[in-house]
């Protein structure tokens, strides 16, 4: 997908959601159990009752791994099933890769191509090398850590080097490698004081925002101060949807709270 495709498909839903996908066997509801694949199967379901007010999906790898091979085929239904019912929408492999070149090479070909995802993030800690195999696939968006929503962020990211924070020379040298019109950032929503200072950097890109409702973070303050003329933000809640209900109402839950965020961002964009 095309940055201008997701741009209008913003525009077309009044939305820039994406859901998380981050399916955990012990939160979900009981019935899915008797089944062959609770995971794809629970997916199927927020998918079809969630797929209208959502841009993206952002499946979380490690909750499929967690299962072995049992998981990881759960992962390719669960995709194959958006870009076959649903090839609008933006598809983000939260895998967090990031290693030496020719790794970084087969990652990119195994979310890319096998699995045919629209996007993945990654971790940029080994710099350019590990971050530009990623980079070389036509209508393929990489999604770089810039500045995480954990308390652990404060470890390293907003360090002093010479004069600037970290997370800044991060962005800024991001934007020298080859293909980086490619790449879109990972910003915490806790962190909405920074966007400020980030958009002065990236005033263009998309960003991935986490951390929006169940870890604190304002969606009105994120849009105060990380949208661009283009909205640029692509809105992450997982455990705020997905589980809203463990009943057999779970489905309806999970598309109230959709809703609810929709139309907050349906009632942001109107007032831009």
């Amino acid at each position: 997908m095309t940055t201008q495709q997701l741009i209008e498909q913003i525009k077309i839903k009044k939305s820039f959601l994406c859901v998380g996908l981050d399916v955990d066997l012990d939160k979900i509801p009981q019935h899915f159990l008797a089944l062959e694949d609770p995971i794809f199967e629970f997916n199927k379901a927020i998918i079809d009752a969630t797929h209208d007010l959502t841009v993206a999906y952002k499946p979380n790898t490690a909750f499929f791994e967690a299962y072995g091979i049992k998981g990881w085929i759960s992962l390719q239904k669960t995709i194959n099933y958006i870009n076959e019912n649903y090839p609008n929408i933006f598809t983000i492999a939260d895998a967090k890769r990031g290693d030496i070149g020719n790794t970084s090479s087969m990652y990119a070909k195994a979310f890319f191509e096998d699995l045919n995802f629209d996007s993945i993030t990654v971790a940029p800690y080994m710099g350019k090398d590990s971050v530009e195999p990623f980079l070389a696939f036509k209508d393929k968006h990489t999604i770089m850590l810039a500045l995480t929503s954990n308390e652990g962020a404060f470890d390293f990211q907003t360090l002093d080097v010479d004069g600037k924070e970290l997370y800044k020379r991060v962005l800024e040298t991001s934007k020298t490698w080859k293909n980086s019109e490619n790449l879109m950032y990972v910003v915490g929503a806790t962190k909405a004081e920074y966007f400020t200072e980030i958009r002065k950097i990236v005033p263009d890109s998309f960003l991935l925002v986490p951390g929006v409702g169940a870890q604190g973070g304002s969606l009105s303050e994120v849009c105060k101060y990380g949208m661009n003329e283009n909205v640029g933000l692509l809105i992450n809640s997982s455990r705020g949807i997905i589980y809203a209900s463990k009943e057999a109402d779970f489905a309806e839950k999970a598309r109230a709270e959709a809703l609810k965020m929709q139309q907050e961002m349906a009632a942001i964009l109107e007032s831009k």
